[in-house]
């Protein structure tokens, strides 16, 4: 049986195990389940998320909680940019739309840092929104 702790793939990242890392950080994401995304960080993960600094699994549940609540039918995609023995930057990109209606395309880079067991313990987010019509759109469901 495999330890619920442990979130393969696991350091020290190849370029296949990254990807992968990638890919199910991704599909995490998208599910815009607060409790589900929240259980690949450690304990006392750190995070900063544009301007604000977030500290552990219920600061980070919390958060996403709130987000997908403001950011209505959420769609991301990620792309792995590049990557060392436990740390993984990507690229991503993710759509929106706000409650009066307004879509948003919004961009960033992300650094993260794992533990040996495959949890990230800092995540540094950087990210730019801009608006966009709803013809605009590339990622739909």
């Amino acid at each position: 049986m495999t330890d619920p702790a442990v979130r393969p793939p696991v350091p020290p990242f190849t370029e296949e195990s990254a990807r992968a890392k990638v890919q199910a950080a991704e599909d995490a994401w998208n599910s815009r389940d607060p409790e589900r995304v929240a259980l690949a960080y450690t304990e006392n993960s750190l995070w900063r998320n544009r301007d604000r600094f977030l500290s552990g699994r219920d600061e980070i549940r919390e958060f996403l909680t709130e987000k997908w609540e403001r950011e209505l039918d959420y769609r991301l995609r990620k792309e792995l940019w590049a990557y060392t023995d436990n740390r993984i930057s990507v690229r991503f990109e993710y759509e929106w739309h706000d409650t009066a209606g307004q879509w948003w395309r919004s961009h960033g880079n992300e650094q993260w840092e794992f533990d040996r067991d495959g949890l990230m313990r800092r995540r540094e987010a950087s990210i730019n929104d801009i608006p966009i019509t709803a013809e605009d759109r590339r990622l739909t469901w």
